[in-house]
């Protein structure tokens, strides 16, 4: 090895060849011997984590909003009208623009979307039902014009 050159470990796997490491799913031990510690001990730890914020205790009271409230904000990008079906394509694109540019998060924009592509589902659903109590209109006055037809 030249002089002022570091010699680096070899990549891939740490082990050493017939040594394949800790199996897959193992637990560390640490963890183990926590939780054993803990078993039993939750409903209590979490009454006096309780009792803390309460008292006043600010990180506690964070600790405890933090897990137990849902982290929501406003999304706030522009969409383009929908007012027909085929407009949901332009504003999923914007959503996807929104993702991609990182002004919102993908489950933000997996909510938007989903939302865009309910109201293009109930656009269509609603136009689906009024051109089908058209055509029973249409129906009914073709049959009623063919009775009287058959009355004459």
């Amino acid at each position: 090895m030249s002089p002022g050159k570091r010699e680096t470990p070899p990549r891939g796997r740490p082990f050493q060849k017939g040594n394949a490491g800790r199996r897959l799913g193992s637990r560390n031990r640490t963890t183990v011997v926590a939780e054993a510690l803990l078993r039993n001990e939750e409903l209590e730890l979490v009454r006096k984590a309780i009792e803390m914020a309460k008292a006043g205790d600010a990180p506690m009271l964070k600790f405890l909003l933090d897990r137990i409230l849902p982290k929501v904000r406003p999304v706030r990008i522009d969409l383009p009208p929908i007012d027909h079906a085929s407009d949901a394509v332009d504003a999923v694109g914007a959503i996807i623009e929104a993702v991609g540019t990182g002004r919102i998060a993908p489950n933000e924009g997996l909510a938007l979307a989903t939302l865009v592509a309910t109201y293009a589902r109930t656009i269509n659903d609603a136009k689906v039902e009024l051109r089908l109590d058209d055509i029973e209109t249409r129906q009914k006055e073709i049959q009623d014009a063919l009775q009287n037809l058959k009355l004459r």
